[in-house]
């Protein structure tokens, strides 16, 4: 089978963020089928079998698109829109279209390809848009709200099948009109061999100055959906424990500015290399968002990298995030936004080193139970071997 991929921000693992599309696209190879990736990043080449056509026109990582006044980015989105539409629209002939958003821009690309070529788009929603941008306020203007939301509802209905990443995001694709049966649900994976419990984080703990105590990790992006605000103000509050805070994005500088002696800012990460030395240095790892309601639909790496390392996990969003933690006994629940509530977690945690450690075996069982990358990759390449059909 010839899968045409359409994903923006496709990143190998020498790189740092997500790399679903890189670990599905090679599972895919590794199957015998031929991948075609257009992307932002880089010019042709090929990797592990995968054929990348890097087009210029677009930010190639999603910190750095983010970091961005919302009108430039949406323009820099648009101009990469086009560019992959007219790769996209030259040979050889794909038998399915994946696309993959956000942003949802994508879907120019995809709608254009599948019609020309007359092959059936699988539409891949990794976090809502436009409803994410307008829950955050970024998107304020009510003409382009509904462009948007028309958008939206226009390639989803034109799609042959839909994959959404996490149990919010599908129930919002049906109830954004797209058929149940179209819709399958195929979250992100964990990273089971780079990140492990048993890799020793005592160098990096020593590098990091944090000795013996209590760690709390956080790894991803500092922007407006993360609302790192919550661990600044609850650093204090729990002196005798260290939070180490690694990434880049929007509101660094402004967080790096107010923070208190127990935080380190570290990075941005070189690979992911970098960010697994971390989670395995750590006690607990965060997996913190602002206080939106379509924020708890996300489906980030960051969780079920922690859960792959083998680390308690602390959320701070209701949904499926929170039942993953508590019904898998992996870690704690706090309350959005409330640094009390999150110092005061932590302090437990802190003074459980038992309870501590069957989170970070439950985590690490859980995400080789469920999330495991050969699984998903499968069940993703059944819903386009089911749309080739």
């Amino acid at each position: 089978m010839r899968i045409l991929y359409l994903h923006q921000f496709f990143i190998t693992r020498t790189g740092v963020g997500g790399t679903r599309s890189y670990e599905f696209a090679r599972r895919f190879v590794a199957r015998g089928h031929q991948v075609r990736m257009v992307t932002a990043s880089g010019g042709r080449r090929r990797v592990e079998g995968i054929e990348v056509l890097g087009v210029r026109g677009g930010y190639s990582d999603y910190v750095s698109a983010t970091a961005v006044p919302y009108p430039r980015r949406m323009l820099a989105f648009a101009r990469f829109a086009l560019a992959a539409s007219i790769a996209a629209l030259r040979g050889p002939r794909p038998d399915v279209v994946y696309a993959t958003s956000p942003p949802l821009t994508m879907a120019l690309p995809a709608l254009a390809a599948a019609a020309r070529w007359r092959a059936p788009l699988v539409f891949e929603v990794r976090d809502l848009w436009p409803e994410a941008p307008i829950q955050m306020g970024a998107l304020r203007n009510p003409v382009l709200q509904r462009v948007g939301r028309a958008v939206e509802r226009f390639v989803y209905r034109r799609s042959a099948r839909m994959i959404a990443l996490s149990p919010g995001i599908r129930d919002q694709v049906i109830a954004a009109g797209a058929s149940p049966e179209k819709v399958a649900l195929v979250p992100n994976g964990a990273d089971l061999d780079l990140f492990s419990p048993s890799l020793d984080g005592v160098a990096e703990r020593h590098r990091l100055g944090l000795g013996d105590g209590f760690v709390c990790s956080y790894f991803g992006t500092m922007g407006e959906a993360n609302d790192l605000s919550q661990v600044i103000e609850a650093a204090p509050l729990v002196a005798d424990v260290s939070f180490v805070l690694l990434g880049d994005g929007k509101r660094r500088a402004e967080l790096e500015r107010a923070a208190p002696r127990n935080v380190v800012f570290r990075g941005p990460a070189a690979t992911k290399h970098e960010v697994a030395a971390l989670a395995a240095a750590s006690d607990a790892c965060l997996t913190i968002f602002k206080d939106v309601p379509v924020l708890a639909t996300n489906s980030p790496n960051k969780l079920f990298d922690t859960f792959a390392a083998g680390r308690a996990a602390i959320v701070n969003t209701p949904g499926w995030m929170r039942e993953l933690v508590e019904e898998n006994e992996a870690g704690v629940f706090v309350r959005p936004g409330n640094a009390r509530d999150l110092a005061a977690k932590v302090a437990w945690l802190r003074d459980n080193p038992d309870a501590v450690e069957r989170y970070g075996r439950n985590a690490r069982a859980l995400a080789e139970r469920e999330f495991d990358r050969d699984q998903l990759a499968g069940r993703a390449l059944a819903v386009l071997e089911e749309a080739a059909r």
